[in-house]
Formats: C-alpha cells, structure tokens, sequence
C-alpha cells in the first residue's frame, strides 16, 4: 500500500492487453490525420508515431524533408509504431493540405500565430474530420501552409521559452483531441 491507500504495483507487461500490429491495422481508428510540415528530426517523428500509435490515429501525412520509414532513427524512438500507423509522403506539404481538404477534413494548425485559439477553449465538433499540423522545430509551420489552415491552435505557456518539442506539441494536442472527442 502507499501513503494513499492504493496499490501502485507497475503492471507486467502481458497485463498491458497491448494489440498486435495486425489487430491495430483492424481495428477502428481516431478520426484524426497528423501532419508534419518539414520536421528535420528522425527522432521527434519516432515519438509522434508512437504517441499516434497510443491515440489510435488514422494516419500520419510526412512532407518535404521528414524522414520516412524505414529509418533507423524513426524506429528507435517510434519503437516498432511505424509499422502500425498508416503514413502517407507527400514531397510539398501544400500537397497533403490540397488532399485533406478535397477529402472534407477541417485542418488546423498547431502555431503561435495572432489570431490563434488556446487549446483549451477549442471545441472539437464530432460530426467533422480534423488534421493537425505541426511544423519546423525552428521555422514552425510554413506561412503558406498556415494560410490553408481553418485556424491555429495554440498550447497555452507561461515561462520564458514559449515553446515545446514538436513531439512534445503533439503529445498535448493529441491527448486534447482524444479527451475531447470521448467524452461525446
């Protein structure tokens, strides 16, 4: 027992009821796309294959210079995830937006940016189908791609950096939609 009176025994590893990669391929997915606009980092588009891997995401659009798999870098952070999420390149991220938004998704972009909405106050509309893009790990988001954008979100901080790993980003925006869209 601990000082709150639970059991804080980790779980085993069989107990986890982990899926296969076969069973997650079956099985249905969050409505959600992921885009990621240039990310230069193998690493940080390992972590956001496995945070989409843990959120069920439909799939991951890579564009202009992000690493595909197979890649020796994406696998040691995704651990195995790229095998399970379905990713799509697309050499210009324009090209992915122009996709998405002839297949009816509302895209939203995850930047600091003037008129941005803080992630809190949004509203997720569980009759529509989002994609979120998230940019550069020095330049963000490219303007051009901000402009095709429904709107921006913005992850709300108050230190002195204002700004988190792209994969850190993804993470937060990710569990939002997530909690969001099971409470419905």
């Amino acid at each position: 027992m601990n000082k709150h009176g639970g059991n804080n025994q980790k779980s085993k590893m069989d107990e986890l009821n982990r899926k296969s990669v076969g069973e997650f391929k079956e099985s249905k997915k969050f409505p959600l796309v992921v885009v990621l606009d240039n990310i230069r980092s193998s690493h940080n588009i390992g972590s956001i294959f496995r945070t989409c891997d843990a959120f069920m995401i439909e799939t991951i659009y890579l564009c202009g210079i992000s690493a595909t798999p197979p890649h020796k870098e994406i696998h040691k952070s995704a651990l195995g995830a790229e095998e399970s999420v379905d990713w799509k390149y697309f050499e210009a991220t324009m090209q992915a937006m122009e996709h998405l938004q002839a297949n009816g998704y509302e895209i939203w972009g995850v930047e600091q940016t003037q008129n941005s909405c803080s992630l809190e106050h949004f509203t997720i509309d569980a009759s529509k189908r989002y994609a979120l893009v998230f940019g550069n790990e020095v330049r963000g988001i490219e303007q051009e791609v901000v402009d095709r954008c429904r709107g921006c979100l913005e992850i709300p901080q108050f230190g002195t950096k204002h700004s988190f790993n792209v994969s850190v980003s993804a993470g937060i925006a990710l569990w939002e939609f997530f909690k969001q869209l099971h409470k419905l």
